[in-house]
C-alpha cells in the first residue's frame, strides 16, 4: 500500500500548461506506474464498491484511463463524456466555462438510463466548470443517483462552477498548486 505522498510524488507538475500561470498536474506519470496505477484504482473501487454503481462516466480524455478500470472493476458499464464530434451517434451537449477559456462536451443520448447509478471521474477537480457541466448533462438523463470522483482536488483554486451539493465527492488526492 501507498502512502499518499508516495502518489503525490509519482505525479509530475508541469509549469505553465497549457497557459501561462497553471501548474499541470500531469498524472500520466502516475499511470505508468502500475503500483501507483493499482493503488488509485484499489483506493476508488473501495470508495464505491458498496454503491451500486452501473454506469462510470469517465470525462476526455485522462478520466477514461482510470474510469474505465474502475467500471470494469466494479461490474458497471462506461460511458464516455467527449469533446463535441468525438461520438458517432447522436449526443446530447453542455457548454461550460473553464480557467482559460469555454469548452463544451457530450455524452450518447442513449448512455445513461432512469435505473442507472453513475459514477463520475476525472483525473483532476480545479474549478469544477467541467465536472460540474459533466453533472449537468448526466442529470438530463435522469439516473437514480450520482457521485463524483477525481484523483486530484486542487484545494486551493476557487470554484468558479461548484459541484451540487447533493453529489458526493470523492478525491484520492487533496493538492495545493501552491
Amino acid at each position: 500500500m501507498m502512502t499518499d505522498k508516495q502518489l503525490a510524488d509519482s505525479i509530475r507538475i508541469v509549469p505553465d500548461f497549457p497557459v501561462k500561470g497553471i501548474q499541470f498536474f500531469d498524472v500520466t506519470t502516475l499511470f505508468k506506474d502500475p503500483v501507483a496505477y493499482n493503488e488509485v484504482l484499489d483506493r476508488i473501487c473501495a470508495i464505491y464498491k458498496d454503491k451500486g454503481i452501473t454506469k462510470v462516466a469517465g470525462i476526455e480524455s485522462r478520466g477514461f484511463i482510470a474510469g474505465a478500470a474502475v467500471a470494469a472493476r466494479l461490474g458497471a458499464g462506461f460511458v464516455p463524456v467527449r469533446k463535441p464530434g468525438k461520438l458517432p451517434s447522436t449526443a446530447l451537449r453542455e457548454s461550460y466555462q473553464k480557467e482559460y477559456g469555454t469548452d463544451s462536451i457530450e455524452i450518447h443520448a442513449d448512455a445513461i438510463g432512469p435505473d442507472d447509478v453513475v459514477l463520475l471521474h476525472d483525473d483532476i477537480l480545479a474549478t469544477g466548470g467541467t465536472a460540474s457541466a459533466a453533472i449537468r448533462l448526466i442529470r438530463h438523463f435522469g439516473p437514480k443517483a450520482v457521485y463524483a470522483n477525481f484523483i486530484i482536488d486542487i484545494t486551493d483554486v476557487p470554484r468558479s462552477a461548484p459541484i451540487p451539493e447533493d453529489v458526493e465527492v470523492s478525491a484520492i488526492l487533496k493538492l495545493s498548486e501552491r
